[in-house]
């Protein structure tokens, strides 16, 4: 069985930036891809960035592209998200998950372990 454990969140001013963590323990973790979710209130959850595994190929979410970049360290089996140019609408807990599947890594589905989030406040 796997856990995934997120930290790094906080508060931080428009423009700032964070560096979320994600650290998977219980078995070393040979699957597909690692993820980045966030859920605001009253809002669904949506995708935020993935990285495979095995070759460190990364996609991200439109709103994020060339603001946040994902990495991952295998020796750790960790995954990180630095997020520059922080924006208000960021804010959200961010959730990191870990799958395999035939989906596309940007859906939900694609996943089947889950932490149980950090929450992200932007804000002067």
């Amino acid at each position: 069985q796997v856990q995934l454990v997120e930290s790094g969140g906080g508060l931080v001013q428009p423009g700032g930036s964070l560096r979320l963590s994600c650290v998977a323990s219980g078995r070393a973790v040979s699957t597909y891809a690692m993820g980045w979710f966030r859920q605001a209130p009253g809002k669904e959850r949506e995708f935020v960035a993935a990285i495979l595994w095995s070759d460190g190929l990364t996609y991200y979410a439109d709103s994020v592209r060339g603001r946040f970049t994902i990495s991952r360290d295998i020796a750790k089996n960790a995954v990180y998200l630095l997020m520059d140019s922080l924006r208000p609408e960021d804010s959200a807990v961010y959730y990191c998950a870990l799958g395999s599947g035939v989906i596309p890594v940007t859906y939900s589905e694609y996943y089947n372990t889950w932490g149980r989030g950090t929450q992200v406040t932007v804000s002067s």
